[in-house]
């Protein structure tokens, strides 16, 4: 595994007037429409009850064009999936020239894209499972072979588990692959790991507690993500201090391998030796009753409002950012 020494620090707001005016950007057209409509409403509530002056804008209600133009100082992007996570939107909003939440365009556009994501880890020797990319039932037949099962297969830029499917045997190959097709033109096949699901969330600049998943469903799916109650969660998740430095040096690395920024999350199996793989990173994840970040931090002290005011701290990041690029434009 490459080094990498990450050099992001926070930068504290200790008053609501320093953020000015803040959309809280939600919902969307993607199919994680409702996730993000649920992430904003309690993302904007939380600001409100801080004091700052937040607003929800919803881009399937309301353009950007008529955005531009709407006198906001900022933006926390509370969109997940295509359009909100995939550097689509942070583009528009630097050509805006308004700061926002979390990782620029390419860290986004890199992240959300399982593909290219897992190419770069492989390339820097962050362990990840064995995968093959599949644009149709041909090229799965070949990998599946190459593979072997089960395995699961994913549309290469969705989130919320959304086209995924774990398959044990070929009979169900197609099906699934036509599936993921539904949702991508590509798709992410990848050998299934058998052992504990974990999650760790980086908040500016370090990582927070481990969280172990364990379901009763077949794997961690939309369903035991956002509805089930029998859904169980072991924060922190790891047996000792070693194991637990191991996942948050390895969710760091693989935070900044994809270049990103101010928080996120990074997804785990672990194999049968019970070393950790890393699975893909979330630029946007989801800030509902049964989300994760929120999960992380509450074990470390950070309370839900906190949360959401120091993840709009990371909005300063991007000004500062664009501010280095004018500065270099201008001496040059």
């Amino acid at each position: 595994m490459t080094s990498t020494t990450h050099l992001e620090q926070r930068r504290v707001a200790t008053n609501a007037d320093e953020f000015g005016r803040v959309a809280v950007m939600l919902g969307g057209l993607s199919s994680e429409r409702e996730v993000s409509l649920n992430t904003g409403t309690a993302v904007l509530k939380a600001l409100l009850a801080r004091g700052v002056d937040a607003h929800a804008w919803d881009p399937a209600e309301k353009s950007l064009a008529k955005f531009a133009n709407a006198g906001f100082d900022r933006v926390w992007i509370a969109l997940h999936g295509p359009g909100g996570e995939d550097g689509a939107l942070q583009g528009a909003l630097q050509w805006l020239d308004i700061p926002y939440t979390g990782s620029g365009v390419m860290a986004s556009a890199l992240a959300m894209d399982k593909v290219r994501s897992k190419h770069l880890f492989r390339a820097c020797s962050i362990p990840t499972p064995d995968y093959a990319v599949i644009r149709s039932q041909a090229d799965a037949s070949v990998g599946a072979e190459q593979l072997g099962f089960p395995l699961i297969i994913k549309p290469s830029r969705q989130g919320s588990s959304f086209g995924m499917s774990k398959i044990f045997e070929r009979a169900e190959l197609n099906a699934a692959v036509d599936l993921a097709l539904q949702y991508d033109t590509t798709a992410l096949l990848e050998t299934c790991i058998t052992g504990d699901e974990f999650t760790v969330a980086v908040l500016q600049g370090r990582a927070l507690p481990s969280i172990r998943i364990v379901t009763p469903r077949v794997f961690y799916d939309y369903r035991a993500k956002y509805e089930s109650d029998r859904t169980e969660y072991i924060c922190r998740g790891t047996s000792d201090d070693a194991a637990e430095q191991d996942y948050a040096d390895l969710a760091v690395a693989a935070f900044n391998e994809l270049d990103c920024a101010g928080w996120g999350r990074v997804d785990f199996m672990a194999d049968a030796d019970g070393q950790p793989l890393v699975l893909e990173v979330n630029t946007v994840p989801g800030m509902t009753s049964h989300s994760l970040v929120p999960m992380a931090a509450k074990k470390e002290g950070i309370d839900f409002e906190e949360l959401c005011w120091r993840i709009l701290e990371t909005s300063f990041r991007v000004r500062q950012a664009l501010e280095t690029i004018e500065v270099a434009a201008h001496v040059s």
